[in-house]
């Protein structure tokens, strides 16, 4: 047993003694294989730099490793900051030297200023954007230039031309035309500012250099320019504060210079708000804009905010008021049918009276009195025009209800009568018999028949392209804005008989017209849309749009319309206590006439009742048909029936019985 166990000891022993030689063979392959790799490093490095002569070195000390791996790092650190040092001393030695230095280059001249530490060239470079030309052209703009190492810009906003982006805060210029109600204008207050509104200008130019200075000095009081500072507000001027606050970008505004909407010239230049967008002048251009195919060819327009047509204004013509101006309340018809009625209903009364057992008749309960056709026609004249004079009144139940009747229709006609009288008589108001476009006065316009519209307008471009004859005649009385032609249809006498522009602008013109003597005629036609106006390419086309299309759908724009279209609207309004409606003798000249013509009558009427009284009385008594007269008149009838001598006390009312 005790061999066995020394047999096992020895053999463990062995096993041990050999796998730790193994391990450290294998270590020091390990390092001799590091240390080859550590010398070809220093071989390839030792044509550079000394330092990697002292790597090699520490590596080769196996124990001392990391020690000298610090060593040569602190080695290289110091190396690089004694090579940054001897640098930038050889660089400052440099710029002295260069400072205040000029030379002739390839370029041109060049000089290093020493307080901008920068290389100044005299050499001019120009700045060109993509732009369309006055002809509708695409064309290079010079919108900067580069000299001595600065950006001069030649103005306008340069970036917000083809491809440009509309930043935060981006500053737009904006041109607009006074067009009511769309935009207004009215003076600035004592410290050259706009309480309400937006602070504009009205430079009467469009050139661009002009605008630069003038905005630069608007906001200043002390600045000599409050003859052209005005504030506009309206219906677009409201919008473009909202466009303003949800892009988040702010604007100037200015009126455009010649005042028109933009038309080709005849040298081939646009004007107006398309020329201002095509020159680069303005940015975008707000006010009752009408899109069109010419203006869209050249300038792109948003979608539209405000839809409308053309329309044809009139003016009414005040007539004198004729002799028979108190009858107009009512239609000569009615003036038939009241005397016809009259004189029926009369009639019927007359006849139920005397069929009546208890009618005003001889027969009648022995009545002394009786109710004749001249009673009947005594009464209803009396009911008619509300009398109150001692007359006979019928007797049976027929008749009165019959009498009630014609009360009740006398108290409605004369109620009708009276509403009318007062609108009427202050004389009437024709207005020109224009059916539209397609009437004959304005294809073949009669002699002295006058029409026109807006020079270089939307409603201008219309008529030519259509109607060119109609636009050839009209020509001559074309206006520069739609006020002038407004007024030339209100002056007396009028200088114009119809104008034709957009409905949105003649609806607005009718409703403030104080004196109501305008009117639009006709059914609409050319349906147009307002839109706002830019630059081809832009991307406020899109922008804006978009938010156009929002506020449309959230009522915003019916807001607009509500606020600048709520006016009293001409025929609706109510006249206040100083308002008088006077009525001179003119309108009441009729009622003299008849007056004058009623006493003539009476004369006649006298002279008439002396023939029958001494020729037919004595011929009537002769003949022995009597009795009929009760019917007619009982005043007749009595004296034909009593003795002679009685006879002038009855004609003349002398006898009371």
């Amino acid at each position: 047993m005790n061999r066995l166990g020394i047999c096992i000891c020895l053999h463990v022993q062995t096993i041990t003694s050999s796998l730790s030689l193994s391990l450290s063979l294998s270590l020091s392959l390990y390092l001799s294989l590091s240390l080859s790799l550590s010398l070809s490093l220093s071989l390839s490095l030792s044509l550079s730099l000394s330092l990697s002569l002292s790597l090699s070195l520490s590596l080769s000390l196996s124990l001392s490793l990391s020690l000298s791996l610090s060593l040569s790092l602190s080695l290289s650190l110091s190396l690089s900051l004694s090579l940054s040092l001897s640098l930038s001393l050889s660089l400052s030695l440099l710029s002295r030297f260069l400072s205040n230095t000029s030379f002739q280059g390839s370029t041109g001249a060049v000089r290093v200023a020493p307080a901008l530490s920068q290389v100044l060239s005299s050499q001019l470079y120009h700045v060109w954007s993509l732009k369309r030309g006055p002809l509708g052209q695409p064309s290079w703009v010079t919108v900067a230039h580069w000299t001595t190492g600065r950006l001069q810009l030649d103005g306008g906003l340069l970036g917000l031309g083809v491809g440009a982006g509309l930043g935060l805060g981006q500053r737009l210029r904006v041109v607009t035309l006074v067009e009511h109600p769309f935009v207004f204008t009215r003076e600035v207050d004592e410290d050259g500012l706009c309480p309400a509104g937006q602070l504009c200008l009205d430079p009467r130019t469009n050139r661009s250099y002009l605008l630069d200075s003038l905005f630069c000095h608007l906001t200043n009081p002390s600045y000599p320019t409050e003859d052209l500072r005005k504030c506009c507000y309206g219906y677009v001027i409201d919008l473009l504060e909202k466009l303003s606050e949800d892009l988040k970008f702010t604007f100037d505004l200015y009126i455009v210079g010649d005042g028109k909407y933009g038309a080709m010239s005849s040298t081939g230049r646009w004007t107006g708000l398309v020329g201002d967008l095509l020159s680069g002048t303005a940015d975008m251009a707000v006010t009752s804009f009408s899109i069109n195919s010419a203006r869209s060819r050249v300038i792109d327009f948003t979608s539209p905010f405000y839809s409308t047509s053309l329309g044809i204004l009139v003016r009414s013509q005040d007539t004198s008021a004729p002799i028979g101006a108190f009858m107009w309340p009512l239609h000569w018809s009615m003036w038939v049918g009241i005397f016809v009625t009259l004189h029926l209903t009369a009639l019927f009364l007359t006849v139920y009276e005397w069929n009546s057992p208890f009618g005003m008749t001889p027969h009648g309960r022995n009545r002394l009195r009786v109710f004749s056709y001249s009673s009947a026609l005594n009464l209803c004249y009396a009911i008619l025009f509300g009398r109150t004079v001692a007359t006979k009144t019928p007797k049976c139940w027929t008749s009165r209800f019959l009498m009630n009747l014609w009360a009740i229709f006398c108290l409605l006609v004369l109620s009708s009568y009276t509403a009318n009288l007062a609108a009427v008589m202050v004389g009437e108001k024709t207005f020109e018999q224009v059916s539209g476009i397609h009437d004959e006065k304005l294809h073949h316009p009669s002699r002295g028949f006058r029409f026109g519209t807006v020079r270089e307008s939307s409603a201008e471009d219309y008529m030519r392209k259509s109607f060119s004859a109609m636009h050839d005649y009209m020509r001559r009385y074309n206006q520069p804005t739609t006020p002038d032609g407004v007024d030339m249809l209100k002056t007396d006498p009028p200088l114009l008989d119809a104008f034709i522009m957009d409905k949105a602008l003649l609806d607005y013109e009718v409703s403030i017209d104080a004196e109501c003597k305008l009117a639009t005629v006709g059914k609409p036609f050319a349906i147009e849309g307002y839109g706002i106006g830019v630059a081809q390419g832009s991307p406020l086309t899109a922008n804006v749009s978009e938010f156009i299309s929002r506020y449309k759908s959230e009522g915003y724009m019916d807001i607009l319309h509500e606020k600048w279209y709520k006016v009293v609207p001409c025929g609706k309004r109510v006249f206040t206590n100083t308002e008088n409606l006077s009525m001179g003798i003119d309108h009441f000249s009729g009622l003299f006439v008849m007056l004058c013509v009623g006493v003539v009558g009476a004369i006649f009427t006298l002279a008439a009742e002396h023939t029958f009284y001494h020729l037919a009385l004595p011929r009537l008594r002769r003949s022995h048909t009597l009795t009929y007269w009760l019917h007619t008149s009982q005043k007749i009838h009595r004296a034909l029936n009593t003795p002679y001598e009685d006879v002038g006390k009855e004609l003349i009312g002398l006898d009371h019985k």
